[in-house]
């Protein structure tokens, strides 16, 4: 028998706790929710080798967490780990893992579980760019840029998620993109990647809440370029509304987001406007402002990524 209409009880119900988070919302906007404790918590990784997965391990040692790096650079992961010991972290674990490659993954996941245990923080950064026009991109590329930016973190949740549902207790953060918001010119691999990434992320956070696996976080975040080189050459011609981001201001707001246990977290605030444009403006009209902000020419002095001799 097909599910009746909702009974006035039940929409009086639905009422009556959508005004309670609205208000719990308004509250928490104006006094933020208390920061969790993830001393002992151990917090996994991905590209920890350089740039912002570097600067989120040592502000995590910082906090007492147990780390377990992840990078295809052994060399540069070290160096991670060097720095975080000297952060204050008692224990550092780095493990050389190309997170584009499933088998490998799930090899160097069950390698974690034994020596390390149970991850209880999995942050998905790892991420590549390739920065080229989609025809000139060679398919190889394009890829690659979905085997890092979004079946790597397929293969992570599958690894890890399953204790953090045993033990009730996990948190997983997908560093997505503005990019995965928003499409971007000269970005059609990466957007898509990023895209992906995000919808999957989401579709995670729903499923765990339809499950009632309420010990389990989710935090997705969406940053505007970010200073680590990745995207080298790249300009914002309105640094008031899209500042290109200084790393040590998105590692901070992002530790932040996962201490408080936020969803979502776009950088900068502009984004959220931009989304809710997204959806109701006339497409003539939104892509005239995409003009003004010279959106179109974000990657137009793109160099990208300096190798190391």
């Amino acid at each position: 028998m097909a599910p009746s209409v909702n009974s006035a009880k039940e929409l009086s119900i639905f009422l009556a706790k959508t005004i309670f988070a609205f208000l719990e919302a308004a509250i928490f906007a104006l006094i933020p929710k208390p920061l969790k404790n993830v001393a002992g918590e151990i917090v996994l990784i991905t590209g920890a080798g350089s740039g912002l997965g570097r600067l989120l391990a040592i502000k995590f040692a910082h906090l007492g967490s147990v780390l377990v790096l992840w990078d295809i650079n052994e060399e540069g992961n070290e160096e991670t780990r060097r720095m975080a010991q000297e952060a204050g972290a008692t224990r550092v674990h780095a493990y050389t893992c190309d997170c584009s490659r499933k088998e490998e993954v799930y090899r160097v996941a069950d390698q974690v579980k034994k020596e390390v245990g149970d991850v209880s923080i999995l942050i998905n950064n790892a991420g590549i760019v390739t920065g080229r026009k989609f025809l000139d991109c060679p398919d190889e590329l394009m890829e690659k840029s979905f085997d890092v930016n979004f079946k790597a973190h397929l293969w992570t949740y599958k690894a890890f998620l399953p204790a953090m549902i045993a033990n009730d207790h996990g948190h997983l953060v997908c560093i997505s993109s503005s990019a995965g918001l928003i499409g971007i010119n000269q970005l059609a691999d990466y957007c898509a990647s990023k895209f992906a990434a995000f919808g999957f992320a989401e579709s995670i956070f729903l499923e765990t809440l339809a499950q009632k696996q309420n010990g389990i976080k989710t935090t997705i975040v969406c940053p505007f370029f970010i200073k680590t080189g990745m995207f080298e050459g790249c300009t914002s011609s309105c640094p008031f509304l899209l500042p290109i981001l200084e790393p040590e201001y998105a590692v901070r707001k992002i530790v932040d987001a996962i201490l408080q246990e936020k969803t979502y977290l776009y950088m900068p605030k502009f984004i959220y406007f931009m989304v809710f444009l997204k959806s109701f403006l006339p497409i003539k009209v939104g892509i005239l402002l995409a003009e003004y902000l010279r959106v179109l020419h974000f990657m137009d002095s793109f160099t990208g990524q300096k190798k190391k001799d």
